[in-house]
This record gives structure tokens, sequence and C-alpha cells, in this order.
């Protein structure tokens, strides 16, 4: 899926250690350029932090994987950046961190449902 505008705040990154090792996230806010502008808060993990470089007020279009897991009787999904693109041009190579094949059409694009219709 993707999922273009500009990027509107740029989180601090959080790090921490787990069973399989360091990690290290940050969180960006995007907002989109759709007339009724909406903001989506994604994330980049460990080395695509660097890759992708983003900057605040810089206009791109994200390619994301979303999922959500259970924990204690409540949901919560993840918006997991897997390539970056400014002007056009690929900031990544387009490896993926989950299973999502980059060359697969989008899932959905999060502008299809502004006008209130529902997806099926």
């Amino acid at each position: 899926m993707e999922v273009s505008g500009k990027i509107i705040e740029i989180l601090p990154v959080k790090s921490g250690q787990s069973a399989n090792g360091e990690w290290r996230k940050q969180e960006y806010i995007l907002e989109t350029e759709a007339q009724y502008p909406k903001k989506v808060c994604f994330m980049a993990w460990g080395d695509k932090i660097d890759q992708f470089n983003l900057q605040q007020g810089e206009a791109v279009e994200v390619s994301i994987d979303l999922e959500s897991r259970e924990y204690n009787g409540r949901w919560y999904t993840d918006v997991k950046a897997w390539k970056v693109s400014r002007n056009g041009s690929d900031a990544d190579n387009s490896q993926s961190f989950g299973s999502q094949d980059s060359n697969a059409p989008p899932i959905a694009d999060i502008t299809a449902f502004d006008n209130g219709d529902i997806p099926f």
C-alpha cells in the first residue's frame, strides 16, 4: 500500500533490547494532500531509519505494510515503511520488513475511502 504527502513531524528515535537483540525505530507523521488531509503515523525500523533519511517538510510517497496484533484483549496496529520515494525516485531498493511483495499491486489506496463509500 502506498500513501503520499508531506512529512510534518519526526518523532524521537526509540530503542531497546529484546530477545532478538538490540532494536530501534523512528515514527514520522505524514499529512496527505487530499481535499480533506489526513495524518498518518508510520514507522521505520533499524537501518531503514538511516537509509530513508527523511526530513521535515519533505514530500514523499511511502510504501507501507499494515499489521495488527492482539494483546490482553486489545488490538494494536503498526504502519511499517519498507520503501520511500521522493519525486518519483526510490530512496530504497525495495527491501521489505514484512511479507509484502514489492512487485505486487497496492492492496488499497488510503485516499479511496475519502468519499465515505464502503470499500466492498
